[in-house]
């Protein structure tokens, strides 16, 4: 009698100890997909924000600003961070050519054949944004198959990212095809002293909004 009480109170032991285990092992699984899915979703996501790309170019002596839009931005690496500025910070992009915007289709396809459709490798605008400190950073932007780095400021202001930059177009071994655009805008860029002027620099204003 004794050996059977013995035998029955170890094999009652076992299924506990065999229970325990196992409850143990589930809720470790479950606290172990938690805190993966937690790593796994950045707070700020630069693909997900609305970003706005606004350029301002000038014609004529006088200079008077021609606005334009690049309706489109893919992000091809980095963009995610804990605060918005490291989400920023190291974002690489593309900007497609073809989604230049500047409320005039004749000026648009001028600009797209005329000046981008002469230069090398530039169906696509290409950079990389690295942030310096709280208010300045670089912008290595790629195109007519040549980088060059472009200084800008910035400012966050709540959920907003704002940086402004001005580029030489010349930088880029571009007077070839900015002077192809003057030549066809001719009559259009000829100001009151009877003198036909394409400025080479370019104002970039570059809101993000998340």
């Amino acid at each position: 009698m004794k050996n059977i009480v013995t035998t029955v109170f170890a094999f009652v032991l076992a299924l506990n100890l065999i229970s325990c285990k196992s409850e143990n092992k589930s809720v470790t699984k479950e606290a172990t997909i938690e805190i993966d899915s937690k790593k796994s979703t950045p707070a700020f996501n630069v693909a997900n924000a609305n970003t706005d790309i606004k350029f301002t170019a000038y014609k004529t002596t006088d200079k008077i600003g021609v606005d334009g839009a690049f309706r489109k931005i893919d992000i091809t690496g980095g963009g995610e961070g804990k605060t918005l500025k490291e989400a920023i910070n190291d974002t690489e992009f593309s900007i497609p050519v073809s989604s230049l915007a500047t409320k005039d289709s004749s000026r648009d396809y001028k600009i797209k054949k005329f000046f981008f459709g002469i230069m090398g490798n530039t169906k696509i605008l290409s950079g990389k944004l690295q942030l310096v400190d709280d208010a300045n950073g670089i912008a290595n932007i790629t195109m007519n198959g040549e980088t060059k780095p472009v200084p800008f400021v910035y400012t966050i202001q709540r959920n907003m990212f704002n940086m402004k930059a001005t580029i030489d177009i010349n930088n880029w071994n571009a007077s070839k095809a900015l002077a192809s655009l003057n030549k066809v805008c001719e009559d259009l860029h000829k100001g009151a002293d009877g003198v036909t002027k394409t400025w080479s620099e370019v104002d970039l204003n570059i809101k993000s909004t998340f």
